[in-house]
């Protein structure tokens, strides 16, 4: 089974960059977008999750238009040439703003290359963004293989193209996120107030385990790849060097906060496994608040837990479109009884547009 880094077409490609799966409720003309109201107070809907991908800049790395139209086998979603059909799926869904990232493909590509497909990539994304303003934001891909060449992509992103962040994967190679030689690049995000969206790609190195039935290498491999990566940035002492560090974990940010109080024991119990050169300033899930989490968690009970654990205002709506996994995320939070009626327009999109700067 392939790993979703090798099926990164599945979100197929599309006019003027972004794509999306047609899904089995994608039928007819396109609907009138619903304005979303909680207790008579209307909210502008923000999807913090969404992805597109750029034709011209995957050229750069050699990949066709096949194989970016590649999906997984026996996938009934079929990719759509058209920002007017985007919009379409998004009235559909209620989200009125999508916040888009590309997964970063170029990681293992040669240095020259990479930077190649990201300048590409980020002026592909602004251009969309310039073009499209009340309906789509952007997060900016980096060079992350050197990290000199990504903060300056980042200072250029954020000060001069007009995006709302970086997007990151889980791991760079061979590299976790809280390797020393990232530390440029979370102090310049630290900095600059970019906003780090950070997106697995399964784990590569449990690819043989997690073959056979079931897509595991994405259903187990990407919420454990972020679980993974945000742990070493806790203790590795990520968030004491950049304090001012902002994170966005996808698919509500793995496993990390429904398991988050066993982090507060492990060095206790065994000091002999802890680094005696790391002391972190605070207790791990006290770093919790430097993180936020997407709301793609799928059910209710599931939002309620995340809610205990983070804090409704560390909740942002995240559906992961257009991979089809949730085809109605608003609704998903409005279902959630657990959330005040405050508290599900901050998860909808208040607390994004304040976190990203996106007019609310």
């Amino acid at each position: 089974m392939k790993s979703r880094r090798n099926l990164i077409g599945a979100a197929g490609a599309l006019f003027c960059g972004c794509g999306l799966l047609r899904s089995a409720h994608a039928q007819g003309g396109r609907p009138q977008r619903q304005a979303v109201s909680v207790a008579g107070r209307r909210v502008r809907t923000i999807d913090v999750h969404a992805h597109c991908i750029f034709p011209e800049a995957a050229a750069l790395q050699g990949m066709t238009r096949e194989n970016i139209y590649a999906g997984p086998p026996g996938a009934r979603e079929a990719p759509i040439d058209s920002v007017e059909q985007r919009f379409a799926a998004m009235d559909r869904q209620k989200v009125d703003v999508e916040v888009l990232s590309v997964n970063p493909h170029w990681y293992g590509a040669p240095r020259d290359v990479a930077a190649q497909v990201v300048k590409k990539t980020n002026e592909s994304m602004a251009e969309l963004c310039a073009r499209y303003p009340d309906r789509f934001a952007g997060f900016a891909g980096l060079t992350m293989q050197d990290p000199q060449l990504a903060v300056q992509e980042m200072e250029g992103a954020i000060r001069r193209q007009g995006l709302k962040g970086i997007a990151v994967g889980a791991e760079v190679g061979a590299k976790e996120l809280s390797d020393r030689s990232f530390d440029p690049v979370w102090q310049k995000a630290e900095e600059l107030g970019a906003v780090v969206f950070v997106h697995p790609q399964s784990v590569p190195q449990l690819n043989q385990r997690l073959a056979g039935n079931g897509y595991l290498t994405n259903v187990i491999g990407n919420p454990l790849g972020t679980t993974i990566a945000l742990a070493h940035m806790i203790f590795e002492g990520v968030f004491d060097r950049a304090p001012g560090l902002k994170v966005i974990a996808a698919h509500g940010g793995g496993f990390l906060a429904h398991y988050a109080d066993r982090f507060d024991h492990g060095c206790r119990l065994n000091p002999a496994a802890c680094d005696s050169s790391i002391t972190l300033k605070k207790k791990p899930t006290d770093y919790l608040k430097q993180i936020w989490f997407d709301s793609l968690v799928f059910t209710p009970e599931a939002v309620r837990h995340l809610q205990a654990v983070a804090g409704p205002d560390q909740i942002v709506m995240g559906s992961d479109w257009p991979y089809p996994w949730v085809y109605d995320p608003v609704d998903q939070i409005m279902a959630c009884d657990s959330l005040s009626d405050e508290q599900k327009r901050r998860v909808l999109g208040e607390t994004a547009a304040k976190l990203l700067n996106i007019p609310a």
